[in-house]
């Protein structure tokens, strides 16, 4: 079980993505409980990149309700057609938004935010069961390489839900 993460200084975020990976998936490896893993992951990328606010919002019945995130307090339920969130879950794709308030229907959880990105998780029917929502206090803070480092990271949530969800 790792206790503390080994970042690289002075690299790209490309770089801290592809050293951040590996250790999440140590990190959440033998643990079986798995909203106690997504509060670890939300906490490795809150840690490592500082970003504003890290998030989980799981599919409950017909909302996303707010699962284990680092941040201020955040929205506790959002519906399939609102806001970026929403957005990620009904096109089933990542959404990257340079500026929030730029997007029709942002819904404003705190008005620090100023970029988003929001990915969607599948379960083996591959229906959207979960999304991961960072949010930065800098507009257009987030580029391709978050967009591929945070995928192969919903792909390690996407295990982790099939074995311990």
């Amino acid at each position: 079980m790792a206790e503390s993460l080994f970042i690289p200084e002075n690299s790209s975020r490309k770089e801290i993505y592809d050293s951040l990976i590996p250790q999440i998936e140590a990190l959440v490896s033998g643990e079986d409980d798995f909203i106690a893993n997504l509060s670890n992951i939300a906490a490795a990328l809150k840690q490592t990149f500082n970003f504003f606010w890290v998030g989980f919002y799981l599919r409950k019945n017909n909302q996303l309700v707010l699962g284990p995130f680092q941040g201020p307090i955040a929205c506790t339920r959002i519906d399939f057609d609102k806001g970026v969130c929403g957005h990620a879950y009904t096109t089933q794709q990542t959404v990257l938004v340079p500026d929030v308030d730029a997007f029709p229907g942002h819904i404003t959880c705190a008005s620090e935010s100023r970029s988003e990105i929001v990915l969607p998780a599948f379960d083996v029917n591959q229906e959207v069961f979960l999304v991961l929502d960072v949010d930065s206090d800098k507009l257009d803070d987030f580029h391709e390489e978050d967009r591929e480092g945070l995928e192969k990271l919903m792909r390690i949530i996407e295990k982790l839900a099939r074995t311990n969800y």
